[in-house]
């Protein structure tokens, strides 16, 4: 079941119309699902709920809207995140500190000083020189930090080259035949308390092979820390989980998953965590936009949006694919190429895409725009943040608003020496 759906002709975003939505707030917009993130939260915990003593913690960096962490919050979910600022937003959303895990190849030390004060759950370390300053930051403030080692099992994910992370070229983790070292020595400081191992091998994976022999990998390997007399009792599997974002396309489905983790891990007696983002938010949002213009073009007319690539970036940055349908189709079909109004060639969503005709003032929607969306959305060209909105049921709420180019501009400053 979608929870974006046509309803006497129109879309909806559960019972509320986007007529309305773009009437009230304008265009472009993001428009957010509360059932449909809490039915993606809730499968995803009944798939593993075949895996004994896992925790769910959800990527912030997929949707960090306070509005979205805080439903999966009510629904037990702990937070993976990779900067203080996420941290601090998990928290505020009302996840519990101890079940926030700290990822990230990148931390600097006041980050990892805001986290140790924050009483945070987890640290996972990149690199050995990371687990000797946590170290020193831990014992100066009469803690232990707990940590993990994040390794790299050099498995390709078979996903698109910039969201893979888990070959040896990738920059994530250190080297699994390095691990054994590194854990012992990370395991002897004082200000540490290790517990275990952390991988991740890239995002929008559609092949469960390649996660199954990557948890084998890691098996192997705790085991070994076991022989050699450490203690092994969380094992950080990452997230990656990939969701349908063209027609026909078919993604692992969360018993599926479950099925495959618990064969996988089968023995090993450690508490299994998950960092799903995607997964979760992908279909959970839309971007909802009005055609500008529709301009002839040599073969194919072009569809002009308001919606740009500062407000939706995944098609520029991985030429990725996102569904376009107006909201209200007349059933006429048409070949377009789809573009924003930003001075760039790559502001393009679409080429040669068969989509509903649409005229000048049409609205239209971008799908499963819930994940990396407005999450990585700038004010290139000067054009405003775009804002958020979450439906549920027949109610609605602007859950960020729109940021002028003007209210951006108000916090430069010119110096009086120019």
């Amino acid at each position: 079941m979608t929870h974006f759906h046509l309803k006497n002709g129109e879309l909806h975003a559960e019972d509320v119309p986007l007529t309305r939505i773009a009437r009230e707030v304008g265009t472009p917009v993001y428009v957010y699902s509360r059932a449909a993130f809490e039915a993606n939260a809730r499968s995803l915990q009944e798939g593993l709920a075949q895996v004994p003593n896992a925790q769910l913690a959800y990527a912030i960096k997929a949707n960090p809207n306070l509005a979205v962490v805080n439903v999966l919050a009510k629904l037990g979910y702990g937070a993976d995140v990779v900067s203080a600022g996420e941290m601090h937003r998990a928290l505020a959303a009302g996840m519990p500190r101890e079940t926030i895990l700290f990822s990230g190849v990148g931390k600097r030390i006041d980050e990892l000083e805001a986290a140790l004060d924050a009483g945070i759950g987890q640290f996972n370390l990149e690199i050995e020189e990371e687990g000797a300053v946590l170290s020193e930051l831990a014992l100066a403030r009469g803690v232990r930090a707990p940590a993990v080692l994040r390794v790299n099992p050099d498995v390709d994910a078979g996903t698109h080259a910039k969201i893979s992370t888990g070959k040896a070229e990738n920059k994530f983790g250190v080297a699994i035949s390095e691990a054994p070292a590194i854990y012992a020595r990370l395991a002897a400081l004082p200000g540490l308390a290790m517990r275990g191992i952390a991988s991740h091998i890239g995002s929008q994976i559609a092949d469960l092979q390649p996660l199954e022999i990557s948890y084998r990998r890691l098996g192997e390997l705790v085991a070994e820390l076991r022989a050699a007399g450490h203690t092994v009792t969380h094992v950080d599997l990452g997230g990656g989980f990939g969701v349908a974002y063209r027609p026909g396309e078919v993604y692992p489905t969360p018993a599926e998953i479950g099925a495959m983790v618990a064969r996988a891990t089968a023995g090993w007696d450690v508490k299994l965590m998950f960092e799903p983002g995607r997964f979760i938010a992908g279909n959970a949002g839309v971007l909802l936009t009005e055609v500008i213009w529709v301009k002839p073009g040599v073969g194919n007319p072009w569809v002009i949006v308001d919606a740009a690539m500062n407000d939706l970036t995944r098609p520029a940055l991985y030429d990725a694919y996102h569904g376009f349908s107006a909201v209200r189709p007349s059933g006429e079909r048409v070949t377009a190429h789809i573009a924003g109004p930003v001075c760039e060639s790559g502001d393009t969503f679409a080429k040669g895409r068969e989509i509903d005709a649409v005229v000048r003032g049409d609205l239209a929607v971008f799908h499963t725009a819930g994940a990396y969306g407005a999450t990585m959305a700038s004010t290139y060209n000067s054009r405003a943040l775009v804002p958020e909105v979450l439906v549920d049921g027949d109610r609605y709420a602007v859950v960020a608003d729109r940021i002028a180019a003007g209210t951006i501009m108000a916090a430069e400053r010119v110096p009086e020496w120019l």
